[in-house]
């Protein structure tokens, strides 16, 4: 079958023949598990976006609406056959239907592969950029996934805010979509055509700086030399006239080769720049932006266009472009450990270059696009963000939380509460220097949700409630976590944060091991099984990072709970905790020597999220093995963290309390 969201919502079986869907309620409910592209959409979740203010029985009527459409979307299943086209998942529902049978999922993945694969490079010249020549079957293919559109996606759900916010959404990359088309056909050679096309895009959409740049190039392309110039000065003189800024980089080298009529405008050279400045580096980086909410796949091209969005502002030489390039990115992050590394240094070297260039080039024109105070503290918040501090040496921390506190203190100067929260995203994911910090955490986070409340922040309010759940989740305070878990629930059922019941799940699944262990309580198989949920949905969330090792830890932590030996499975994924857990793993098998061998190589953990953890992994291996020294030292690192829960600073796993494994090392210590 073939549903179609883009235009109004209706779905076609195999022989091209209308399914009828029902009534309005029915193509809504089928509408939000389209958006939710393939992800489990709760109940709870439902009804708040089918119903402002659900009525009595609204689960019920749900129900009756999902038993609709799978009658009408799987006519031909036998009673007693369990659904293949909308299945039930833990506590709600998902559409599982191929990406290509859905017209927005088509359209979503051509213009991906677009801009991974704008054309073949060839003959590369270091001097000049490579000659490039565009794939047709791309464009063929764009062409094709942009006459989908019958119109607003989702056009006949009216009034739901989730519909609203991916209207936007989608619309954004129906514009990237016919702006990226537009470029190969000309960087092809070809596009004189184009220009009543362009024209009209670019009276709907007269922000968008790249329309304005392959308007003016298909005129040129068409003989118009200067209809091109003045197009160009008409997009100067609104830009000027309304938003009070200048013309991109971009826009002035174009005018400046119309001018020269550059051999670049023929098409047989691209003056190769690279993808950020080939879309169009202010809408790439906004758009980078919009998708990292989105996890998944989304989250990791949205990374790598923010990356090449970067370099490429870089290689224009236009500094204030770069620095603003580089600060726009401001996705909130709640974990201590980056998904990706190297990605995550050439963003802090570029940040760090930039604010080096900043420094010692005056602080004069900003080109009216801020301040020099402005661009300088979002440089130092985005240092302080990615220089996540699990990969760092003890210089590139010492700078990181400098950056922090710069970043900081010029936001608090600026009374930007944009800025700020930004700022203070930064500081939290600085705040781990050694265990116990839990309180303090606490406390940025509350600054960042208050914040965030009062000047319609919402993503970062999701962002001050997370911090905040891990914080009382390291405190033992499960019903603060669990309320701070389900406030930002709620707020990610308006934002469209698919991520946030991802890691919301996690801390369900800590809070069921933590109560396994209590008279009455679940079993320790039930939590285990609830971390298998949860590691399931996170395995596809896009974040490396965090996945990596998570679920294996998470069941050490569940026998440790229960005074049991470390897990021996072999094909367990420890990720980066591999060195800590070792030697309780080698105990378990009843390998002394390698275990001791193992605990005098462990090194000092990482100051992050789980450094709490790591300690007591040590202290509990130095315990069992009588290392009276090294139960010395972790002991010392301990104390800090006496009232708090080893692993919950994560909010997604727990250890046990500290105090448990301190008083382990402490008596450890002493008798030798």
């Amino acid at each position: 079958m073939r549903i179609d969201v883009l235009g109004a919502v209706r779905a076609f079986r195999d022989d091209g023949s209308p399914i009828d869907l029902g009534g309005p309620r029915h193509r809504e409910v089928l509408a939000r598990l389209v958006a939710a592209e393939g992800r489990m959409v709760t109940t709870d979740t439902l009804v708040d976006d089918l119903w402002t203010d659900p009525p009595a029985r609204a689960v019920g009527a749900l129900r009756t609406f999902v038993a609709a459409l799978r009658r009408a979307l799987e006519p031909d299943r036998p009673p007693h056959d369990a659904p293949r086209v909308i299945v039930t998942e833990g506590p709600g529902y998902a559409l599982r239907l191929s990406r290509e049978d859905v017209d927005a999922h088509r359209f979503q993945d051509t213009l991906a592969r677009a801009r991974r694969r704008p054309g073949t490079v060839t003959s590369p010249d270091t001097a000049t950029g490579p000659d490039t020549v565009t794939n047709p079957d791309t464009v063929a293919d764009l062409s094709a996934a942009l006459k989908d559109w019958r119109g607003p996606a989702y056009a006949d759900v009216t009034g739901a805010a989730w519909a609203r916010r991916e209207r936007t959404r989608l619309e954004e990359l129906r514009m990237e979509g016919v702006e990226l088309r537009a470029r190969l056909l000309l960087d092809s050679g070809e596009g004189a055509g184009l220009v009543a096309e362009l024209g009209a895009h670019v009276a709907e959409h007269p922000w968008r700086e790249p329309a304005w740049g392959l308007l003016a190039r298909a005129l040129y392309r068409a003989g118009r030399q200067a209809d091109a110039l003045a197009t160009l000065r008409r997009a100067r003189a609104m830009l000027v006239d309304q938003l009070g800024l200048d013309p991109g980089a971009e826009l002035r080298r174009l005018e400046t080769d119309i001018l020269n009529g550059a051999a670049t405008l023929e098409g047989a050279r691209t003056g190769w720049r690279g993808p950020g400045v080939r879309l169009g580096p202010r809408t790439t980086v906004d758009l980078a932006r919009t998708l990292a909410l989105a996890g998944g796949d989304a989250l990791v091209h949205s990374r790598r266009d923010r990356l090449a969005a970067i370099q490429a502002a870089e290689r224009t030489g236009d500094l204030s472009l770069t620095a603003r390039i580089i600060g726009a990115y401001d996705v909130p992050a709640i974990w201590s450990r980056a998904d990706d590394p190297e990605q995550s240094r050439a963003v802090v070297a570029a940040a760090e270059r930039t604010l080096t260039a900043l420094g010692t080039g005056g602080t004069g024109s900003t080109d009216g696009t801020g301040s020099p105070a402005d661009l300088s503290a979002r440089l130092l918040a985005t240092v302080a963000v990615e220089s996540r501090s699990a990969d760092l040496s003890a210089a590139e921390l010492g700078r990181a939380r400098q950056a922090a506190q710069q970043a900081e203190a010029l936001a608090r100067g600026l009374a930007d509460p944009a800025l700020l929260v930004f700022a203070l995203n930064g500081v939290f994911l600085q705040s781990f220097t050694r265990p116990g910090l839990a309180a303090v955490r606490d406390g940025i986070g509350a600054e960042i949700l208050d914040l965030a409340a009062r000047h319609e922040l919402p993503n970062f309010a999701v962002l001050g409630r997370l911090v905040r759940l891990q914080s009382a989740s390291a405190l033992g305070d499960l019903d603060a976590a669990a309320s701070h878990a389900e406030a930002a629930e709620r707020l990610a059922a308006t934002t469209e944060a698919p991520l946030v019941p991802v890691l919301t799940g996690w801390f369900r699944a800590r809070a069921t091991a933590a109560r396994s262990t209590e008279p009455g309580g679940p079993t320790a198989a039930t939590a285990a099984a609830h971390y298998r949920a949860a590691e399931n949905a996170l395995q596809q969330a896009g974040m490396p990072g965090l996945h990596r090792g998570l679920f294996a830890l998470a069941l050490l932590g569940l026998r440790l709970l229960h005074d049991r030996p470390a897990p021996t499975d072999p094909h367990l994924d420890w990720g980066p905790y591999r060195a800590w857990v070792r030697p309780l793993v080698l105990l378990a098998q009843e390998r002394v020597e390698e275990a001791r061998t193992a605990l005098a190589a462990v090194p000092e953990p990482a100051r992050d999220h789980m450094q709490e953890a790591m300690w007591c992994l040590t202290a509990r291996a130095a315990v069992r093995l009588g290392e009276p020294g090294i139960a010395a030292r972790a002991g010392a690192a301990l104390r800090g963290a006496r009232t708090e829960h080893a692993g919950a600073a994560s909010g997604m796993l727990t250890l046990g309390p500290v105090a448990r494994y301190l008083a382990e090392a402490e008596a450890c210590a002493g008798a030798g």
